[in-house]
């Protein structure tokens, strides 16, 4: 069996924690990214008079 020290433990935390940030910051990109590409598809398929309409609004 092994026997983890307390610096062990320490860096087991850590490393855990800073995957886990990494992981969480990784996903949020590829969301906003698949996000903007439908948005961007919804627009694209629009008609003229509905981007024209949005347009004024803005």
């Amino acid at each position: 069996m092994m026997d983890f020290g307390p610096i062990g433990i320490f860096v087991l935390i850590v490393t855990s924690a800073a995957s886990f940030l990494l992981a969480r910051w990784l996903s949020k990109r590829v969301r906003d990214k698949r996000r903007e590409r439908e948005r961007r598809a919804a627009e694209a398929s629009q008609s003229r008079q509905v981007r024209r309409a949005r347009e004024r609004r803005k």
